[in-house]
């Protein structure tokens, strides 16, 4: 389904105003953080950003309620089914082989930004039979050059091999797809799992759609409803990349990183640039929820889980809640699993089943009535944490809070009428 189609659906704003390619989305996109805005007239073309900024409007697209989201892309990490192959995607509409990066809607979210940045781009490589979707920042160069910012996953991996082979490694970068791909591009899974067959068995569970792909000319297969695609490489060469903000809205450190030269560009009549606001709601959900996924799948393998979720205020990285509908759960064993399973995170707060996790007020509710410092917080010292976390560039502190009640006593009973 192509982004004109999304827009069609979900009412948002429209800014017809042709505004600066410097900041001039980021004030729009703060003050309405949770609705799409669409520039028509963005600096050669046109752009959308928070589509994807809320649970409900990702769940309404898969026809789900909000809190099955994580349990749907669970099963679809577990059985990843195969993607349809189609001759032609979308995006060859117009082929560009005469490359000027600086002509596309790339936009500079920040004044202190190292420059114009791809945010929500996928980059595609394929290695020895292996397939990996993941996403990477790209910071403009020149013409026909980024900067990409490669942490030590699988993508780092598949280049480093290439490089002991060749200089390079051939990649496609695909913006603007949908929902099922971008969700299963951010989960973290095995090697020689492939990610588009995540989004296949996703978008299969939900709305009975198979996700389509495609083979660009160096080989590489990509979504076929994909607004761009550019093709190119990754280099042996380095430069610099950043300052950039990251998702807890503070600037990322400026780091030496290997070069991406694009050498060919497809798109879409009237092709719609996705971008994706650094430390906005869509950039939490689209990082998060894959976490909060690998949560509850592994939670519920030593107690019986309601529900999971990561917290906005902490940008959907650094804390926890987890509701659990065991009475006799080992609440300090839940609290230990929990960051064994997300690493980043360093709070987790256990409540019980009726607390909505989703509303921060409960959760506070169950704090301040169920919850005691002395005895029901547990405390670790020296853990590996997240290097997004400024206050803790190298190892950090984590603790759990037990919010659960005690099964007797009226007390801890919150009143209603049936």
């Amino acid at each position: 389904m192509a982004l004109k189609e999304y827009l069609d659906r979900y009412e948002g704003r429209v800014i017809d105003e042709r505004v600066p390619v410097e900041c001039g989305i980021t004030k729009e996109a703060k003050r309405y953080p949770k609705m799409p805005i669409y520039f028509p007239n963005f600096p050669n073309g046109p752009l959308l950003i928070n589509l994807w900024a809320s649970r409900s409007r990702l769940a309404e697209y898969f026809n789900i309620k909000k809190g099955e989201i994580i349990e749907k892309l669970a099963d679809a990490v577990e059985t990843p089914t195969k993607t349809k192959s189609v001759d032609r995607g979308e995006f060859e509409d117009n082929v560009e082989e005469n490359v000027d990066l600086k002509e596309l809607p790339i936009p500079k979210y920040y004044p202190d930004d190292g420059g114009r940045y791809i945010t929500s781009g996928i980059v595609i490589a394929e290695h020895e039979g292996v397939r990996n979707l993941s996403y990477h920042r790209l910071m403009l160069r020149d013409d026909k050059t980024f900067t990409i910012r490669i942490c030590p996953r699988h993508l780092k991996k598949m280049y480093d091999i290439a490089l002991k082979e060749k200089e390079s490694l051939d990649i496609a970068i695909v913006i603007g797809v949908n929902p099922a791909v971008l969700l299963a591009a951010s989960t973290s899974i095995d090697y020689e799992t492939d990610e588009s067959e995540v989004a296949n068995s996703l978008l299969k569970s939900t709305i009975g759609e198979k996700v389509e792909m495609s083979e660009i000319e160096n080989g590489i297969s990509v979504p076929a409803d994909s607004e761009y695609v550019l093709q190119g490489k990754i280099t042996a060469d380095q430069d610099v990349e950043g300052p950039f903000v990251d998702i807890t809205g503070t600037y990322d450190k400026v780091r030496q990183q290997p070069v991406v030269k694009i050498d060919k560009i497809y798109r879409r009549d009237d092709a719609i640039f996705h971008a994706l606001l650094p430390g906005g709601y869509e950039h939490f959900l689209l990082m998060g929820l894959p976490r909060e996924s690998v949560l509850k799948r592994e939670l519920s393998k030593i107690t019986e889980i309601q529900d999971v979720r990561l917290t906005e205020g902490s940008c959907l990285w650094l804390h926890g809640v987890v509701s659990i509908k065991d009475k006799n759960a080992d609440i300090e064993h839940i609290i230990e699993k929990s960051f064994e399973a997300h690493n980043s995170m360093k709070k987790v707060t256990v409540v019980n089943d009726d607390i909505d996790v989703y509303d921060d007020r409960q959760v506070e509710w169950a704090v301040a009535t169920r919850f005691q410092p002395d005895k029901d917080i547990y405390v670790y010292e020296n853990e590996k944490g997240s290097s997004l976390d400024p206050s803790a560039p190298d190892l950090t502190a984590k603790w759990g809070i037990d919010a659960t009640k005690p099964w007797e006593g009226q007390e801890f009973v919150r009143a209603k009428v049936e």
